[in-house]
């Protein structure tokens, strides 16, 4: 499996997978994955739709049961004890249901007394930035304030272990980027995370390995830059001149691949790939200045999350 180095070791593991199996009729949703999640990790795992993403954390989560393999969590066999593993973890759900004439204080109160241990409900508001909110109804909350909610319900309990599912899905950039910043905090709190989502920036920005999944397997497992670096992932060059370039000089660049030449508003825009950035940069501009064209821009940028996750399941993740 690629990035196979990124594995940890069982002991100390928050999680351990071995061997899991889950079959409906003939259709394998998972198909004998191993793995373990380190405490205080921020553990991601990315996948299409169809991949196993969700069958894999209800099971984690002890709400599926297993064809096959174990798992435990927080110490605990999960497939043979749920109740006990989820009076230890906090799951934020991607689309979830609060009761819309309750304030948020008292939705939290409810939630708290179902476990043995409970968190303030207005320190949990506080730390998203709703104690303001603490007497507001959830039929009043925006949708970023309902997502924020979202995360703290699952905190009640003061977890040592937290699910988020697609945390940031919908949200405009500037509140990505504020739960971004809560995610990290929960982390910092002490509780280890286990985070799904689409997003490729978001598992690069905060994830410390991240899981590819693809048809009920794991096949690729690493941190984010290890998973680059051993794919060896193209960089992304981009030349924009004020002239055009010879396209078939272009096209003759040792190492240069998926070459493309447009007219944009900025000026005539050479885009490649390349193993290797700074022959092929060399080059694009020595023909810029044979040509006597005045280079407007260059940028190179590495490879990507996304680069990995095409080259290890030949789909984009949003495929």
């Amino acid at each position: 499996m690629p990035g196979a180095a990124g594995e940890h070791p069982t002991a100390g593991a928050v999680i351990t997978a071995r061997g899991l199996v889950k079959r409906y009729g003939s259709l394998a949703a998972l198909d004998g994955l191993s793995f373990t999640v380190s405490a205080g990790e921020i553990f991601g795992i990315l996948g299409p739709n169809g991949a196993g993403k969700t069958t894999l954390v209800e099971i984690l989560e002890g709400l599926t049961p297993v064809t096959g393999g174990t798992a435990s969590v927080l110490g605990i066999e999960v497939t043979e004890q749920p109740q006990a593993v989820k009076a230890r973890i906090g799951v934020q759900l991607q689309a979830a249901s609060y009761h819309q004439y309750l304030t948020l204080r008292e939705i939290l109160d409810l939630f708290g007394s179902f476990y043995p241990r409970r968190a303030d409900p207005v320190e949990l508001l506080r730390r998203v930035h709703l104690e303001d909110r603490a007497e507001s109804r959830m039929r009043t909350l925006s949708g970023g304030m309902r997502q924020r909610f979202s995360i703290v319900a699952a905190l009640v309990n003061q977890p040592d272990l937290v699910f988020f599912d697609e945390p940031t899905a919908g949200l405009d950039p500037e509140a990505r980027l504020d739960l971004w910043d809560i995610v990290r905090d929960v982390r910092a709190q002490g509780a280890t995370v286990v985070l799904t989502t689409h997003y490729m920036e978001e598992a690069e920005a905060l994830c410390d390995r991240v899981a590819f999944m693809n048809q009920g397997r794991m096949v690729a497992l690493d941190t984010p830059q290890g998973l680059i670096r051993s794919l060896n992932a193209p960089y992304r060059l981009t030349l924009t001149t004020a002239h055009p370039l010879d396209e078939a000089e272009v096209r003759g660049i040792p190492g240069a691949l998926e070459i493309s030449q447009e007219l944009t508003a900025d000026g005539f825009v050479v885009r490649m790939r390349a193993r290797s950035a700074p022959s092929v940069a060399t080059a694009l501009t020595t023909l810029a200045q044979r040509a006597g064209t005045d280079v407007i821009d260059l940028a190179v940028e590495p490879g990507t999350l996304e680069d990995v996750f095409l080259s290890v399941t030949g789909r984009r993740l949003s495929g």
